[in-house]
């Protein structure tokens, strides 16, 4: 894959090659469900981080754009000329002939610039039907600490509060096998599997980076770490675990990078301008012994205060970012994420600085967290003991210090003309409207070398269907020059023949994540919503006899972790 190569989408042509986009209006479009189609999944056809819908006016004129191309599209399926179909078939069909849905389409066309169609609303968990287009879109995200705090908390004896639980971290916190690409950007994997619920099947959209570069290849990085020292970062597991990781990481980085140290409780101080390491380690090493507990949590200033410090150090060429590590208990100041961010905004988009999260703390202020890891252009991890930092701080070091993308979003078209429903499992809060795919001024997701980055679905194919399924497309900005770049992937009908629990390995574990997730915030680990789910006890024995398949010591711990939860629900 050519980083300077940008993939188009086909695009229909109806009579005299006029061209239309592929949001295609249907006569056969899918129920909205007036009824359940499937038990146990809620009834709401809606779907979030999208635009208000229009006025009235603005409706109708819609509305009659949308006739006008329901019947161009008619008239083009009746020509015959290339035996495409029309959206209005209804039937199974093979993908020679497959015309639509497509990825969003080029913002010049025409189009694609109508009123936006399909307005929907509701809860995205509870999001089963597609809406008139069939697209579906994302923002990346590579967040994992809704599983590590999970973890903890189960360790603890009780269950994660259910707004806790993100089942795209919780998918996300496991090694995939994808393939790799040679260069900047991603590799592009769709596959699925049959559930045990008829017609309904899970489809993975897998994502992956290069392999992160030897240490001495990648960039020079610019870190300002800003360290909680409130009084409840003094608990055992917090402020400890926090300065022996960051002095092994002192150790391990390069002699060309430089550090920043800035500490908060009810004030914020710099205790360390921005220093080349070289020769100055030891001096990196007294400000780290130096941390000790005092006051209140004061996060506000503290974030202001390291991207201050972060400017101040600027360096070109390198990697510029901010290392927050805190239980993110905010009491003091400013405690909301967005009010917090729009002071450092401009650090943010001028300077290209963005935020690495680390959490800690079996008291952990998770959505603050969370917003502030969006909101800074970053992600998030949960550390619970010295063998979670250490890999955070060590062996992952590249992937949450570099960057290969800047705002990454993702589309996936179904065929209409095979797919009933989907539902997007997760990624609730990192919805993007349909017309922004390729609005490169709306943000994505920021993701490192090594990273991978998996999406699933839910969807229930139409009886009989036979022919394309899906094309999943990823659009990323290359870090440096902002250049756009596209890749995508497709799938057919045929590549969902295979029965779930018996596909390849990393799609059960991501099966498992999934529906332990789900169970968790659908009512304390008492069933889940997702077709083809399974008791927490039985879905406990499918992650052993995976691990032990992949000889994987993760998957072991994550069949202790539903073993508990499925204790825990009664």
């Amino acid at each position: 894959m050519g980083n300077d190569h940008i993939r188009r989408p086909r695009r229909a042509v109806g009579r005299g090659g006029t061209e239309h986009s592929g949001r295609q209006e249907r006569a056969d479009r899918p129920e909205h469900l007036g009824r359940p189609e499937h038990p146990g999944l809620p009834e709401h056809p809606g779907r979030t981080g999208r635009p208000e819908g229009p006025g009235r006016r603005g409706r109708l004129r819609g509305t009659l754009l949308g006739l006008t191309l329901a019947g161009g599209l008619l008239l083009t399926g009746c020509s015959g000329s290339d035996g495409s179909h029309s959206s209005a078939d209804g039937a199974a069909r093979g993908s020679g002939g497959y015309v639509g849905p497509l990825p969003a389409p080029n913002p010049t066309a025409g189009a694609g610039q109508g009123e936006p169609d399909g307005e929907r609303t509701g809860d995205a968990r509870g999001e089963i039907a597609p809406s008139p287009d069939y697209l579906s879109t994302f923002a990346l995200d590579v967040d994992t600490a809704s599983y590590g705090y999970a973890r903890r908390a189960l360790a603890d004896g009780r269950l994660p509060d259910p707004s806790t639980v993100r089942p795209e971290e919780f998918v996300n916190s496991f090694r995939q096998d994808y393939r790799r690409p040679d260069g900047n950007g991603f590799s592009v994997t769709v596959d699925g599997a049959r559930t045990r619920d008829e017609d309904w099947s899970l489809v993975r959209v897998g994502l992956a980076t290069r392999t992160a570069a030897p240490d001495g290849e990648r960039p020079p990085a610019a870190l300002t770490f800003v360290i909680d020292v409130s009084g409840s970062m003094g608990e055992p597991g917090r402020l400890d675990l926090a300065k022996d990781s960051l002095g092994v990481m002192t150790d391990r980085l390069r002699d060309d990078d430089s550090v920043g140290l800035v500490t908060f409780s009810d004030e914020a101080e710099t205790v360390l301008p921005m220093t080349r390491l070289g020769h100055h380690r030891g001096r990196v090493h007294d400000a780290i012994g130096g941390l000790e507990p005092t006051e209140s949590t004061n996060l506000g200033a503290g974030v202001r205060t390291g991207y201050d410090t972060a400017v101040k150090g600027l360096r070109e060429g390198a990697t510029n970012r901010v290392v927050l590590i805190s239980d993110a208990l905010a009491n003091t100041g400013e405690t909301d994420a967005d009010t917090i961010l729009e002071r450092v905004s401009g650090a943010r988009r001028e300077h290209g600085i963005t935020l690495f999260g680390v959490g800690v703390g079996s008291e952990y202020g998770d959505a603050l967290m969370e917003r502030l890891a969006d909101k800074g252009d970053g992600h998030t991890t949960y550390v619970s003991n010295d063998d979670e930092a250490r890999k955070v701080f060590c062996e992952q070091l590249p992937a949450n210090i570099d960057l290969t993308a800047r705002d990454a979003k993702v589309q996936v078209a179904f065929d209409p003309g095979t797919v009933r429903q989907f539902r997007l499992i997760g990624y609730d809060d990192r919805q993007v409207a349909d017309q922004d795919f390729r609005d490169d001024r709306v943000d994505g997701g920021e993701i490192g070398p090594g990273h991978t980055v998996t999406a699933l679905y839910a969807v229930r194919t139409r009886p009989g269907a036979s022919g394309h399924l899906a094309t999943a497309s990823v659009r990323w900005l290359d870090p440096r020059t902002r250049t756009p770049h596209e890749e995508s992937g497709q799938l057919e009908t045929g590549g969902l023949d295979g029965d779930l629990w018996t596909s390849a390995p990393r799609l059960q574990v991501d099966a498992v994540a999934a529906y332990f997730a789900d169970a968790l915030r659908t009512g304390g680990g008492r069933g889940s919503a997702l077709p083809g789910a399974l008791p927490l006890s039985e879905l406990a024995g499918r992650a052993r006899t995976v691990a032990s398949a992949a000889e994987d010591g993760a998957v072991r711990d994550l069949a202790d972790s539903v073993e508990r939860a499925s204790r825990l629900a009664g």
